[in-house]
């Protein structure tokens, strides 16, 4: 289970590092093997090789009226891996359609990591605030 925020770099070569207690993790679920992929709201998807998999099947597993969608992710798809120093290559492609710059967020989700440019995530935050807490939510004890 992924969770947490980590503010990274994007180095000069379009790499992040990735940090300790998910790097720890990736390793131990798919031998640091990760597909990233676009997401429509903006960021990139990271999924531990396993979890892209069965996403990736079941969207290969829906009818045709999803096809612009499943092209979406499965078009995007780059498999990369955990490199002997830690990080994680971000093709110039998918990091010019999440426009990530030099400041960026690998945010845990549960059974992936988002990678989000700083800036963009503050003002999609800001904007889903906003909108108020769904009642589903909103139900939750805290």
């Amino acid at each position: 289970m992924f969770q947490g925020t980590a503010a990274l770099s994007l180095d000069g070569k379009g790499r992040i590092t990735v940090p300790v207690r998910h790097r720890d993790l990736l390793l131990a679920l798919s031998e640091g093997r990760l597909t990233l992929a676009k997401h429509p709201e903006g960021f990139l998807l990271v999924f531990p090789r396993p979890a892209w998999e069965a996403f990736r099947d079941k969207l290969l597993g829906m009818s045709m009226a999803v096809d612009a969608w499943r092209r979406i992710f499965l078009g995007s798809a780059t498999d990369v891996e955990i490199d002997n120093a830690s990080r994680v290559l971000v093709s110039r492609e998918l990091r010019e359609a999440a426009g990530l710059t030099q400041d960026v967020l690998l945010i845990g989700n549960g059974h992936r990591l988002e990678l989000w440019d700083k800036q963009r995530h503050a003002d999609h935050e800001a904007k889903t605030i906003a909108q108020g807490m769904p009642a589903e939510i909103g139900a939750l004890v805290f």
